[in-house]
């Protein structure tokens, strides 16, 4: 064999090992997993797939092996029967379960340790209180955690005072032993302003940031960044230039490598006008000070291939930033999707008063009989009473990547188009970070089917159309919003079956 027909024969043979690696592996569908049940995957833990499931009052963590065979269902006998809200912490080997419950006019904010086969490995630990004089329908803590998860942040916010809110933030590490808690008063001079996302870094410094609203539009006019380094007494408090635009979308991303502090928005020249293009402002944590402010205006070229239905003026109108990922260069990828609804309201961008919906500030509000919130941070079922009054949809996402000062290296678009008349479960994309390639995991319309589709790109933005996935049954429905990457390439995608919930293992 000459040289060149070895290397035609290693190439084939690394393509079919590639497709022949391609698989879905199904769990057994349960009469007990009904299509309302919520959900958490939690992920790998000690070996196993852990996967917590809520029915009413009903609490289990369903254990799988890899080949998705249900080992175990460990019922929560222990749980109060009404749970205001449940949260994750997965590690290798263990998990936290939080949870929060009201007994009489006290609300409990607890955790419990967890082992690989969903059992408990300690006893539940009370982590905080909070005295309050209403019943509580939602939750009174968020909580967050550092990228390499040795410290967690248990938030609440107190909005009794519309001048000012009470923001109480305990800090944990891993081992749950208490490392600090701060109670900081927040001057709201204007009625329109609220707190965005709240973040922590490796170190377990707190940013979020006041933003302030026009006083008739959603819009951003004036932005207020906060640092609260971890235990330490001080804050920084910085006005952002915004240069004269109006933000939208706001998010704030720690990037831990270069420790700073990545806050980025879409923004508008006008209150009421198109989105331009990308505002971006970096923290310098080290040097404890705003590095830099700077906006990306998008072309036409981007515009064109991104606008979908829309014109090239209001082509990111309907967009919203879904993923930040920092790099070890110090630069950056960002990912937004189009998504909006159109019923009998007319068509706007996600037809809530919330903004996006990856992401939303109000969910930190539960301090408040009235605020909104459900307090699950996992899937709920939405349609099942809409007589279709609003149909969902999910369109192109965008790409970009910037460098370590901030601009832009390449762009690219990925084209879909989805929607859905009963939940908007079903549209939208989940993203797998190979570390060589994103991939990018959605439901194509392919006649009358819904197939899951992988489109991935490479390090110089070039887009690859992957080959269709093997073992994809005609008669599950995927959900990849919802999925979970448990492995280089292995993710825990839920399906519907028959009106009922189970999970697939999918393997690039």
């Amino acid at each position: 064999m000459n040289i060149n027909g070895f290397v035609v024969a290693v190439m084939l043979l690394t393509s079919f090992t590639a497709l022949a690696q391609q698989q879905v592996i199904y769990s057994e569908t349960d009469r007990n997993d009904i299509r309302q049940t919520n959900f958490e995957i939690l992920g790998k833990v000690g070996g196993n797939i852990l996967i917590y499931k809520n029915l009413r009052d009903s609490h289990a963590m369903s254990v799988y092996d890899m080949e998705m065979n249900e080992l175990d269902r460990v019922n929560y006998s222990f749980l109060p029967e009404r749970l205001i809200s449940s949260d994750f912490l997965a590690f290798p080997d263990f998990a936290y379960f939080f949870y929060q419950y009201q007994k009489r006019n006290i609300v409990y904010f607890m955790g419990v340790k967890i082992n690989g086969d969903g059992k408990l490995a300690a006893e539940p630990v009370m982590l905080d209180t909070t005295a309050i004089t209403f019943w509580a329908n939602n939750k009174i803590y968020s909580v967050i955690n550092s990228e390499d998860k040795q410290y967690f942040d248990i938030i609440k916010i107190n909005t009794k005072d519309d001048d000012s809110h009470i923001l109480t933030t305990v800090l944990y590490n891993k081992e749950l032993e208490l490392k600090e808690k701060i109670t900081l008063k927040i001057n709201m001079p204007d009625r329109s302003d609220y707190l965005t996302e709240f973040q922590i870094n490796n170190h377990g410094d707190l940013a979020f940031a006041r933003a302030v609203q026009s006083n008739s539009e959603e819009n951003i006019e004036k932005l207020f960044f906060y640092v609260k380094p971890a235990m330490q007494s001080n804050v920084s408090v910085t006005q952002l230039n915004l240069l004269e635009n109006y933000l939208d979308d706001l998010r704030i991303k720690p990037d831990n490598t270069t420790n700073r502090f990545l806050i980025t928005s879409f923004f508008r020249k006008s209150r009421q006008g198109n989105v331009e293009g990308l505002f971006l402002s970096i923290w310098d944590n080290a040097a404890y000070s705003l590095q830099s402010s700077r906006i990306m205006i998008f072309d036409d070229n981007l515009r064109n291939e991104a606008r979908g239905e829309n014109g090239i003026k209001s082509a990111f109108n309907d967009f919203f930033i879904k993923n930040i990922i920092p790099k070890k260069d110090g630069g950056f990828l960002m990912t937004a999707e189009a998504f909006y609804t159109t019923g009998r309201g007319g068509m706007n961008r996600f037809n809530n008063m919330f903004g996006s919906p990856f992401l939303r500030p109000s969910d930190y509000y539960m301090f408040n009989p009235y605020s909104y919130g459900n307090g699950f941070p996992y899937w709920r079922y939405n349609g099942l009473n809409n007589n279709q009054l609003n149909r969902y949809h999910a369109e192109n996402i965008i790409v970009l990547s910037f460098d370590n000062e901030g601009k832009i290296d390449w762009s690219n678009v990925l084209n879909k188009s989805q929607w859905d008349d009963e939940t908007d479960a079903l549209i939208g994309f989940h993203l797998v970070n190979t570390g060589s390639q994103l991939h990018f995991l959605f439901n194509q319309q392919d006649k009358r089917l819904q197939l899951l589709t992988d489109q991935s790109i490479q390090p110089d933005g070039k887009v690859i159309r992957n080959p269709t996935l093997k073992n994809l049954d005609r008669g599950y429905d995927f959900m990849p919003r919802y999925a979970k990457q448990v492995g280089l390439r292995q993710i825990i995608v839920p399906c519907l079956r028959r009106n009922f919930l189970c999970f697939a293992r999918v393997e690039l």
